[in-house]
């Protein structure tokens, strides 16, 4: 019989230990780590792709509105063409004569919110050359253009409202034709006033001047209100929309004006003008040329950026509304963030291009607060 060894019997009593509180433990949930479990790290980027944007910051971010000062411009050559293939970066926009930066450019066309504007009270003569001309107004206009026929004496005479049907337009201006060739330059009954007149006065109660919207002269000064009527024009304008539409009057006289007839000075009207971005065009008919009449005519399209047409036949007003709608709709249109002193109201505004031999036509100024705005960045 083989004798055992304590020492080793010992040894295997506690190995038989261990194994019983190992397996012991194998049944139970291993206890949470000390340290914090590694996050899963994201796939490497292949050097290729392009960077990824950064993360939009949380709510609360300043949004920046920018004002901008829109100018259309025209540009003709030396011989009175349009010139439509110049770039952005022929161009140079000054305020108040300090250089600044064009933020946009375009030579996109635009449709015409137009205010025929016409004289009621010419001269025989320039009424019987003016008025077969009128109906060749519509030959001018595109499918997107609206027109607004006026008339205009010592009174504004307002038409039906803006239209875009031709044949609706084309009836309005065959009227108002009619009423031009109506008039005579005979004197009408009751002359000078056309009113009741005792030994050649007006009768007791009878106001001279407004008896007749029609009479041109008392004490040798025009009546015409024109002013006032270029004041109500752009009234009839200024619900039109100027940031997808030009709105132009044009304006057809022999350029007289009672300045005692106006309710409204030159300088509130140009201002009314400009503050809406309004262009004139100006007709000049034969006589206004020849008698040199027309300085309230080339005053009003000079500030505005528009031009003047001097005709004394027909045919010769006709291709002038062609060209003042083409002129009118097909403008550059420029804009820049004003960066001059804001205190003051008026700001005079110059285009220059660099290429030589150019004659360019935009507003002279714009008023404080006549700005578009830019979606908030």
């Amino acid at each position: 019989m083989t004798m055992k060894c304590p020492r080793k019997t010992t040894l295997v009593a506690a190995a038989a230990c261990i194994l019983f509180t190992a397996a012991s433990g194998w049944g139970q949930q291993p206890t949470a780590p000390d340290t914090p479990t590694p996050k899963p790290q994201p796939p490497a980027q292949n050097p290729a792709d392009p960077k990824p944007s950064l993360q939009a910051p949380p709510p609360g971010r300043i949004s920046v509105t920018t004002n901008l000062v829109v100018l259309p411009v025209t540009v003709k050559d030396r011989t009175g063409n349009l010139v439509a293939d110049l770039k952005k970066d022929e161009f140079r926009v000054f305020e108040d004569k300090v250089e600044q930066k064009i933020f946009s450019f375009t030579a996109e066309a635009y449709p015409l919110s137009i205010v025929v504007l016409i004289d009621n009270d010419l001269k025989q003569k320039d009424a019987e050359a003016v008025e077969p001309s009128l109906r060749a107004v519509v030959g001018g206009m595109s499918a997107n253009d609206e027109a607004y026929v006026c008339r205009f004496d010592q009174h504004f005479h307002e038409g039906p409202g803006f239209t875009r049907d031709q044949d609706v337009l084309l009836t309005e201006l065959r009227q108002t034709s009619k009423t031009l060739s109506s008039k005579s330059g005979a004197p009408l009954p009751g002359d000078p006033f056309n009113g009741p007149t005792i030994n050649n006065a007006p009768a007791p109660g009878v106001n001279p001047i407004n008896a007749d919207p029609t009479v041109r002269l008392v004490k040798g000064q025009a009546t015409k209100a024109l002013d006032d009527a270029v004041f109500n024009a752009a009234e009839v304008l200024k619900d039109r929309p100027g940031d997808r539409r030009r709105k132009i009057i044009l304006l057809i006289s022999d350029g007289q004006n009672g300045s005692k007839f106006n309710t409204h000075k030159y300088e509130e009207v140009r201002e009314d003008l400009l503050r809406q971005g309004i262009i004139v065009y100006s007709v000049a008919v034969g006589s206004a040329y020849f008698e040199r009449r027309f300085n309230r005519l080339v005053s009003y399209s000079n500030d505005t950026g528009g031009d003047v047409y001097y005709g004394a036949r027909s045919n010769s007003f006709e291709d002038f509304y062609a060209r003042i709608t083409e002129q009118a709709r097909n403008q550059y249109t420029l804009t820049f963030s004003p960066m001059g002193d804001r205190k003051v109201d008026y700001h005079t505004v110059e285009v220059r291009v660099r290429r030589e031999g150019l004659t360019i036509k935009t507003r002279q100024g714009y008023y404080g607060g006549t700005f578009s705005t830019t979606a908030p960045q």
